[in-house]
């Protein structure tokens, strides 16, 4: 089993996921609404539900596609390199497109390319991890989900918002930033040339090749897989519990707290300020701490219950206070999850063999939830009201934190 020294991976693993995430999370949640609204701002909340609906199937596709793909590369830079490069490259094209886009379809269009593009990178690039040493592991998690998604999911959105006025720029900065920073991440890591390993499939696979039913073995009996599906529960309850609120937060300031255009940007910039500074505190504490004490199933499981009672102060309080409990407990959440949930999930993975469409399967519980978070937000929204969707946040996040916690063949 090929290794990558820390010294290589941790940075490349903080650089990579920060610039993937970073402007995916602005361009979804800031520049795509915005633009939406402007194009049609009668429709908005559907339109922003429909691109989120197509997304999910789109993203489902491309990232089983993309794990499996990497799984059985062999070139000079490695299996993950030549992907999550080539993914980069096109996604940047797809945001240059969106940018200039003046009719809803052809935002669409450039948007659902840029979601394919986009799980070409995160398939493969989160299968870096099973790189790592094994007694750096957690140290690995943590630099990926703790510091590196830290700063996609917070620091960028925190810049994302000085271009709320701009956002068609938006859109071409920060796809050349996702290119950008995925070539200087493959640089740093530099993942060694597997010309002469021998891809190793199954009997069936070797006969069935790329089928339907392959993927499908993905999916084992209950029995067999327990601990893998409470892991994937766990993951999809806290995404869309999560998503569900960052995916309309532009109009939960706006049409829920009713803020205007500088009040908006400066809430935002507090959320994902306090956000980014638990999410950095995690990133340097959390993964070493794992390591050190053999802990990991409590941490995520009470990570996820943080982001439910974070819901709840935005909808019994409604105003700066409760702005800022969001921020410390989504933070103090998401800060954990982000830096442990990956190590997780490499413990529960059922077959070692294919760590990259596990690890995969398992991402969709980033893009994916991303995707269906608006459509049951949007539908929440137009039959209850606003309100609604802190509740399901709350809900799911306890039911997320409950299924983490249930997983036996972690000890701890």
């Amino acid at each position: 089993m090929r290794t990558i020294p820390l010294k290589r991976l941790v940075p490349g693993l903080i650089i990579g996921p920060a610039t993937w995430l970073g402007p995916y999370i602005v361009t979804a949640s800031l520049f795509l609404p915005a633009m939406i609204q402007q194009l049609d701002p009668v429709n908005k909340v559907n339109i922003v539900a429909l691109f989120s609906a197509l997304g999910m199937v789109v993203a489902a596709i491309s990232n089983m596609v993309a794990g499996y793909l990497s799984d059985r590369t062999r070139s000079r830079f490695g299996r993950r390199t030549p992907w999550l490069i080539g993914g980069s490259f096109v996604f940047m094209l797809a945001m240059i497109l969106a940018s200039m886009t003046t009719t809803i379809p052809l935002l669409l269009l450039s948007w659902m390319l840029g979601q394919v593009a986009l799980n070409f990178i995160v398939a493969p690039m989160v299968a870096w991890l099973d790189l790592a040493p094994e007694e750096g592991k957690g140290t690995a998690s943590s630099a990926y989900g703790g510091l590196g998604m830290a700063l996609g999911n917070n620091g960028f959105t925190i810049l994302g918002a000085f271009f709320l006025g701009q956002y068609r720029l938006g859109f071409v900065i920060f796809g050349i930033v996702t290119f950008i920073g995925t070539l200087i991440a493959a640089f740093i890591v530099r993942e060694p040339s597997n010309l002469d390993e021998t891809v190793e499939v199954s009997k069936s696979q070797d006969k069935q090749k790329f089928s339907i039913k392959e993927f499908m073995s993905v999916f084992p009996k209950w029995s067999i897989g327990r601990d893998y599906y409470l892991a994937l529960i766990g993951k999809i309850c806290q995404g869309i519990g999560n998503f569900a609120i960052t995916g309309y937060l532009l109009f939960i300031m706006t049409d829920f707290l009713h803020k205007g255009t500088s009040d908006t940007q400066q809430s935002i910039q507090l959320i994902n300020g306090i956000m980014l500074v638990f999410g950095i505190a995690m990133g340097f504490i959390a993964g070493p701490i794992s390591d050190k004490l053999k802990i990991l199933k409590l941490p995520v499981g009470l990570s996820t219950i943080f982001l439910g009672i974070g819901a709840l102060s935005i909808f019994f309080l409604r105003n700066d206070l409760g702005i800022m409990i969001y921020g410390f407990m989504a933070g103090l959440g998401m800060g954990i999850w982000n830096s442990l949930d990956n190590l997780l999930n490499l413990r529960v993975i059922p077959d070692k063999d294919r760590v990259g469409l596990f690890l995969g399967i398992y991402n969709l519980g980033n893009t994916v939830t991303q995707a269906i978070a608006p459509v049951i937000a949007a539908l929440m929204i137009s039959q209850i009201g606003f309100s609604s969707i802190f509740i399901m946040s709350f809900s799911l996040s306890i039911i997320g934190g409950i299924s983490i916690l249930s997983i036996k063949s972690v000890a701890r």
